[in-house]
């Protein structure tokens, strides 16, 4: 069960990071052409030269920006499973790093399971939204894709991190329960 889970995590990472370098990519043309084309406009360029630049139709992305919401809410979503399952989120252990390791176990499998239960509740109401998006109709304004299709792909993402979280969270109260190690911590995956 643990592999699979990894490998469903890695997966949605990989993913999730292809997205993130399309998004970058995009956004590097993007910034690139809007400055050729401010180029262009300022008059700046010597002869006909900022004519033919204009004439050429260099200039941003259209829609760049309705592409770059989308992509980076799904690879944030893409990027939750692996971070859960590796430990990789925030701990504060100032104080409790001094207790016997019994009751760290249970401490870390108290808010595992608090930390799921986030991510299923964020979860459902993506789903609820979508839903919403998709029985309004709404579109962006660029590009005029449904906005519901990128709920869908964040929501995807963020079902695979509800699974993960479960698992996570089954992880720890049973390593609390038998003191048993079963998950690494901070990418030891």
């Amino acid at each position: 069960m643990k592999a699979g889970i990894e490998r469903l995590a890695r997966g949605t990472a990989v993913l999730g990071g292809l997205v993130l370098t399309l998004v970058v990519i995009l956004a590097c043309l993007s910034i690139f052409g809007r400055g050729l084309n401010t180029l262009g406009h300022s008059g700046f360029l010597p002869g006909g030269l900022g004519d033919a630049l204009i004439a050429s139709g260099v200039g941003p992305i259209n829609g760049d920006f309705e592409l770059v919401e989308a992509g980076v809410a799904f690879a944030i979503f893409a990027f939750l499973p692996i971070c859960q399952l590796s430990g990789a989120h925030a701990v504060v252990d100032v104080f409790t790093s001094a207790l016997p390791q019994a009751v760290q176990r249970w401490i870390a499998a108290f808010w595992e399971c608090a930390l799921s239960a986030a991510i299923l509740l964020i979860t459902w109401r993506l789903g609820v939204g979508m839903e919403g998006k998709i029985a309004n109709g709404e579109t962006t304004f660029m590009l005029q894709f449904p906005i519901w299709w990128s709920y869908a792909a964040s929501f995807a993402a963020a079902v695979v991190a509800s699974i993960v979280a479960l698992w996570c969270a089954y992880a720890r109260l049973r390593e609390a329960a038998t003191g048993r190690v079963l998950m690494t911590d901070s990418g030891g995956l």
